[in-house]
This record gives structure tokens, C-alpha cells and sequence, in this order.
């Protein structure tokens, strides 16, 4: 099956745990699994299919998960878990190494060796998640005992080829359910890719990565700033390359496969961003202007000149086409106020 999504009120409160239970074994690995929540286990799992590479995400209270020996040697899928952790605070102990994982976090743990690991008690619903991409060990460009370095150890996501992955990753748990199966599994080179790359960087080892695939993470990590950075009217490709160390050439020699150039990506970024602003409900009482800065158009002239040019449209009139006019009572701003005098 390439996706499904399978929660535990499908079955008596009693039941759930041993059945949430029977579920990682099959899908993840054989764990041992405490919990105070056996009398009602309000858990979910999915998985997603993507070819040759799989990915699980999971909700769950406060447990502790442990993997013995004796369970190894039952059944060992030998992969290592690449682990995204959405929500409360999870801590692991590995190979001697442990780490207390923030939402945020990125993590990595073997199948094949022993661990000990909790899901901690969270703050709101008090319900941890997290989303596992499964590598098998076999298949990585490095030696077991290099990847082995980076057991139990935590990496926020804030930049780099780590927001990047987790970018990804996001992306595609949201877009799974509305993926075809072909969709899915074209993804999975490319999920596959950027995990590598996560783990070159922290083992220092890009001489194992394909020279194909460096170009392609760099990319993937320079349309990342463009995204995260819209915003700032200083956002040109100068500024785009220093960021990356690289020269504004080579910057332009990396986009010349593309259907924009890297001007025009920002360019057509930012439009987008507006259009989607100026098609959205809670958004209608934003004034035009202010819409236009929010994503680097700080002339309010410029912004209309450039809308006009990509839709055929003005802002305005292409806000009331999707919206259809404003309710009574909603507040003019103070420059079309002023406008109208």
C-alpha cells in the first residue's frame, strides 16, 4: 500500500494500545512499549509508500520504547530512522550517546542496535508526533561505523540541508493523501537525496556524495532562502549567492536548466505570495500596500505595475473577483482613505 493513515479510535478504548503496539512492530521494528495510558490510547500511525524508500508518521502520549537485544535478534529491518520531531519533547539513549529531542529536532537511531527512548509529557493535548524516513543500512554511501557517529544526537532545523529535509518532509506528509502512487514514487529519490545530504553534512563527508546530487541540494537549499526571504527588498541574486559562497555565475549557471532566472524566480515568488494573500478571507481587511510590502514590494506603484503585468488584473480588482465585495463595516485603510477624498 503506498499511503494510509490508520488511527486507534477504530478500536475499543481497551484495545488501542496493544493494537498501536502491534502496529510499530510490523511497520517500524519490534519495541518494547510502556505507557500509563493503557486504559484508552489515543494514537495514530501512516505510512507512505514512496518506491524504495518508506516513511511513517506517528502520534502518541507519553511512552517509553525500548529495543533489546532479545528483539534484535528476532528481527532486525537494519535501517536507520531519520526522525522528525513535530511535537513535544522526546529523549534517547544509543551506542552510548543520548540526546533530548525538541520539536524541531532531527534524529537519528539504528534498528540494529539496542535503545532506550521516551516520549515525554507535552504541553496542550499532550500528544508527541514525529515522522520516520526509513534507510536502509545497506544502501547509505557510508560505513556503519561512521553513520553510527550520529546516534542519539539531536540537530535543529533551522538551517541548512536540515531545514531543508524537513521542509520536505513536511511538504510531503501534508501533499501524501493527494498524491497519486506514480506521484509518490517519484519523490522518493528525491527524499532520499536530501537525507544523504543531511547526514554528509553532519559526518563531514560530501566526497561520498554524487557530484549530481550536490548540485541538486544546493539547489533545493538556495529555493529554501529564496522562500524563507521574500520579505526582504534586499533579496537579489548578489545577495543569494554570498549567502551560499558561491559567485553570482555560478548562481546563474545553476539556474540556466530552469524555465526563470533567478531574478525572475524571486520576482514571480513573491507575486505568487501576494495573489494568494489577496485570495484569502481572513486577509481581506489587509490593505493593498501593506500585502505588497509583506512580501518585498515596498513601493505600493511597483507592487500594482507588476501584478497587472503577470495576471492582466490590478490587486484590487483581482481580490474582489475571488472575494466579491467587501462586507459592510470592513475598515478602509487609511491610504485609500485618503485616495478617495
Amino acid at each position: 500500500m503506498s499511503f494510509s493513515a490508520l488511527h486507534s479510535d477504530c478500536v475499543p478504548p481497551d484495545q488501542r494500545f496493544d493494537w498501536w503496539c502491534e502496529l510499530i512492530s510490523q511497520d517500524v521494528a519490534p519495541t518494547r512499549i510502556t505507557t500509563e495510558h493503557t486504559g484508552d490510547f489515543p494514537a495514530g500511525a501512516g505510512a507512505i509508500g514512496l518506491g524504495g524508500i518508506q516513511v511513517t508518521t506517528l502520534s502518541f502520549p507519553a511512552i517509553r520504547s525500548e529495543r533489546t537485544p532479545a528483539l534484535i535478534r528476532r528481527s532486525d529491518p537494519e535501517v536507520y530512522e531519520l526522525t522528525l520531531n513535530e511535537g513535544g519533547d522526546m529523549w534517547i539513549t544509543q551506542a552510548r550517546n543520548e540526546a533530548m529531542m525538541r520539536a524541531g529536532d532531527l534524529s537519528v537511531w539504528s534498528t540494529s542496535r539496542p535503545f532506550d527512548a521516551r516520549g515525554l509529557r507535552t504541553a496542550g493535548d499532550g500528544t508527541c508526533r514525529a515522522v520516520m524516513v526509513h534507510l536502509p543500512r545497506a544502501e547509505l554511501p557510508f560505513s556503519d561505523a561512521r553513520t553510527d557517529q550520529l546516534l542519539a544526537s539531536a540537530t535543529a532545523t533551522d538551517r541548512g540541508t536540515a531545514a531543508v529535509f524537513a521542509r520536505f518532509v513536511r511538504h510531503l506528509v501534508d501533499e501524501a493523501p493527494a498524491l497519486s502512487d506514480q506521484q509518490r514514487t517519484r519523490l522518493g529519490p528525491a527524499l532520499w537525496e536530501l537525507a544523504v545530504a543531511f547526514l554528509a553534512d553532519r559526518l563531514n563527508a560530501h566526497d561520498r556524495v554524487p557530484p549530481e546530487a550536490r548540485t541538486r541540494m544546493l539547489l533545493a537549499r538556495i529555493d529554501a532562502f529564496i522562500d524563507d526571504h521574500l520579505a526582504d527588498p534586499a533579496l537579489t541574486p548578489p545577495a543569494v549567492a554570498a549567502r551560499h559562497h558561491i559567485s553570482v555565475r555560478t548562481l546563474h549557471t545553476l539556474f540556466r536548466a530552469r524555465e526563470r532566472t533567478v531574478a525572475a524566480t524571486i520576482h514571480h515568488r513573491r507575486l505568487e505570495r501576494c495573489r494568494a494573500d489577496l485570495e484569502d478571507p481572513a486577509l481581506r481587511g489587509t490593505p493593498l500596500y501593506a500585502i505588497g510590502a509583506r512580501w518585498g514590494f515596498h513601493s505600493p506603484p511597483a507592487f500594482s505595475r507588476a501584478f497587472l503585468a503577470a495576471y492582466g488584473t490590478p490587486p484590487g480588482e483581482w481580490r474582489h473577483r475571488c472575494l466579491g465585495p467587501a462586507p459592510s463595516g470592513t475598515p478602509v485603510s487609511p491610504r485609500r482613505a485618503r485616495t478617495r477624498t
